[in-house]
């Protein structure tokens, strides 16, 4: 089993500028995402897909190879699954390298571990799953507005957040994809979509200022104890 995993780490940005190289705690933040994909033991490579010569260069220092993607799929609009289609292409025609599976590994996601790397291929290898999606934990009661009134999604659920049912939501943190799926679907995600829980630290997404002093902070708290 050949595994390849991708970090889609574009320039652009409207929140924060170069987000994916701002610095988290004296290190940029796609290094974090570099640092634990290379600790896996379940990777074959990894590449660093991005359009902005800094990102590449920052991408080459953490030890990461890098293919640079054209400018039509660095817009807002473009998809990830077109990003990785387009490494996967490069390789192809330049080395004939094709792999089995393919994690898309978010640069956002700094306290992934390379222990729920090595988990989510651990699905592949005991189990029929053709793609796999990181989840986390949520006991909320999440509800919709409806003509100025709120309605529950799931009425009658307990008031006591502990006697709740477990829900589960999507998580950017990891998505592991067969590479026929990704070919046959345009998409990470298959048909036998297997779930992958991850902790709510390393769940934590970073998209906003707000999300850099909520990681900062946590990254501090476990520095010092």
């Amino acid at each position: 089993m050949i595994v390849l995993g991708i970090i889609p780490a574009r320039g652009g940005s409207k929140s924060i500028p170069l987000k994916n190289i701002k610095e988290l705690c004296g290190k940029p933040l796609l290094a974090y995402a570099i640092e634990s994909a290379k600790k896996s033991m379940s990777l074959d490579r990894l590449v660093v897909s991005t359009d902005h010569d800094r990102i590449a260069s920052v991408a080459k220092e953490y030890g990461a190879e890098v293919i640079l993607r054209p400018d039509e799929l660095a817009t807002d609009e473009a998809s990830t699954e077109g990003a990785l289609i387009h490494v996967l292409d490069d390789l192809k025609k330049r080395e004939d390298y094709e792999p089995d599976i393919v994690l898309t590994l978010e640069p956002t996601s700094p306290f992934r571990s390379p222990q729920l790397i090595d988990r989510c291929i651990e699905i592949f290898k005991t189990t029929d799953a053709d793609s796999i999606i990181g989840v986390v934990e949520v006991r909320s009661c999440i509800g919709r507005i409806v003509q100025g009134k709120f309605e529950f999604l799931f009425p009658g659920q307990p008031r006591r957040r502990q006697e709740r049912e477990a829900l589960y939501q999507e998580s950017s943190t990891i998505y592991g994809t067969r590479i026929e799926i990704i070919r046959r679907k345009n998409s990470v995600l298959g048909d036998r979509l297997y779930p992958l829980i991850v902790s709510e630290n390393e769940a934590l997404d970073i998209n906003t200022p707000y999300d850099f002093e909520i990681a900062e902070l946590t990254m501090k708290r476990a520095d010092a104890g």
